[in-house]
This record gives C-alpha cells, structure tokens and sequence, in this order.
C-alpha cells in the first residue's frame, strides 16, 4: 500500500457518525497549515507533488468528513459509506489533475463523491437499508423506546421515507437527498450532475411531482 494510501485509509478512520458525534483521533501526519492555502491551491500543488505529497493528504483532511457523510447519505450505512469513501479519494488522486477551476473545489469533491455512490448502487442493486435522510433530530428520536414521545413516530418516518425515496432512479433519489437532507444550491447541484440550473430544477419538481402522486398521504 503506498504512503498516500495508507494516509487515506487512516484518515477515513476518523469521521463523525450521522449525528455528528466523533468516532476516533483526529491525526493525520505530514499535513499543511490550513490556514495558509485555500483548497484549490492545495488541489494546484497536488497535481505537481509525488503519491505521498503533503497538499493531497491535507486535502484528505479536510474532506474526510464531508465525503463520508455524502456517502452515507446516499448508501444509508457506515460499511458502505466508508468503501465509497476510499473510492472516492482514490479517484481524487487518479484524477488530481483534472480538475479545471470552473467550480469550488469542495463542489468538484462532492460531485466524485456522487458519482461514485451511484456507480456503487447501481453495481449492487436496490437492498434494504437505512436511509439517512433525517435530520440528526429525527435520528435521535429514531433512537427512541416506541413508548416515549416521538419514538414509534420517528421510526415509521423513517421507514416512509426509504419506501418513498426508493420508487426514485438513482439520480432523482440522490438529487433530492443532497438538496433537502444536505441543502445543496441548485448551482451546486448543477455543476454535481453536468446539467444546467434549470434542467436541475425541473429534475427536481418532477421527483417531488412524483412522490406527491405515488404518496399523496406524504405530502412530499
């Protein structure tokens, strides 16, 4: 395993769970004073640095969190998310050099990060699993004994909401995931998916359009 491997396979070690809460250290050697250089200088510098450079394992702690919860989000839990997460940053090298500008860095991350989750689903087909699409006060009321205030409630909000967000294809689902549970800008999300904003808006209202027609109790 190579040095910038190794690097990512520890930091990805080191995430929050889906409410927020810290899972492990925070180390990760050989990183760069944050507070120097913005994420796309880092990302120029990775470009020109060797596997085990210092621009690319800082720019793996800065978004080992970010990426991780994506996938989460988008693969409904953590033994997913944290494949898809190491596949993600594997393509962040392999792909360090392409990226051009014409967005934030953090947008071009979370676009990968999108794509590689949708490979991932598609590749393994539809399965049961939780879908994390809640607010983490939602979450923690999932949590909840069926006898306490908001706890059965909780819990067939969860289920609604996995049954629903799956009569979706992969896109519209992950679309709809990452505007209303991550409260992504149509911009962002246009820039994630290569459409434009209005495309992206339309894809929109036709997946709510149809929630609201399949679920008409839900009032999505």
């Amino acid at each position: 395993m190579t040095a910038w491997r190794r690097a990512v396979t520890h930091s990805l070690a080191t995430r929050t769970d889906a409410t927020g809460t810290a899972l492990g250290p925070t180390s990760v050697g050989a990183v760069l004073d944050s507070s120097v250089q913005t994420d796309e200088q880092l990302a120029a510098e990775a470009t020109r640095e060797g596997s085990d450079g210092p621009a690319f394992v800082e720019l793996v702690r800065r978004y080992r969190e970010p990426v991780w919860r994506i996938c989460y989000r988008l693969l409904g839990n953590d033994h997913d998310a944290q494949d898809a997460a190491q596949d993600v940053f594997v393509r962040l090298f392999t792909s360090r050099d392409k990226f051009g500008g014409r967005s934030k860095y953090s947008t071009w991350v979370h676009g990968v990060a999108v794509r590689t989750c949708l490979t991932l689903r598609r590749g393994r087909g539809r399965r049961t699993r939780r879908v994390a699409t809640v607010s983490d006060e939602a979450l923690d009321r999932q949590s909840a004994e069926p006898n306490e205030p908001g706890g059965a409630e909780a819990g067939a909000l969860s289920l609604d909401l996995a049954q629903m967000l799956d009569v979706l294809d992969e896109e519209d689902r992950a679309m709809l995931i990452l505007k209303y549970a991550e409260d992504y800008s149509y911009d962002d999300l246009a820039l994630m998916f290569d459409l434009s904003v209005s495309a992206c808006k339309m894809r929109l209202s036709r997946a709510r359009e149809r929630l609201q027609k399949k679920f008409p109790q839900s009032g999505a």
